[in-house]
């Protein structure tokens, strides 16, 4: 019900912009949220937006690089990624739960496959 794209390989410095359709059922009053994992790690946080885009919150890591946002009418939620490094090489995930808790990986109950990120030095 989730399909994340937009991944692929970058030089460090470079942008991509993920996207997350969402299919099947609407989304538009499910908070949503990005996390990622990179081989031999934990799935960790990156990104979360209320249902309305009204909020948003952000890992340490990457505030001031990363930007969130959605389209609602499009039952569609994008990362923008710039100034990439190295480090935010993982496979990115996008997840949904109407009371989802931010950060909070657990409280998301929809996620979709991934989609592979990968920076090149």
């Amino acid at each position: 019900q989730l399909q994340a794209s937009g991944g692929g390989l970058v030089q460090a410095g470079g942008s991509l912009r993920l996207s997350c359709a969402a299919s099947g059922r609407s989304f538009s009053s499910y908070a949503m949220g990005w996390f990622r994992q990179a081989p031999g790690k934990e799935r960790e946080f990156v990104a979360h937006i209320s249902w309305n885009g009204g909020s948003t919150d952000y890992a340490d890591s990457v505030k001031g690089r990363f930007t969130i946002s959605r389209d609602n009418a499009k039952n569609t939620v994008y990362l923008q990624m710039n100034s990439l490094r190295p480090e935010d090489t993982a496979v990115y995930y996008c997840a949904a739960d109407r009371y989802a808790l931010g950060s909070i990986l657990d409280t998301y109950a929809y996620w979709g496959q991934g989609t592979q990120v990968t920076v090149s030095s």
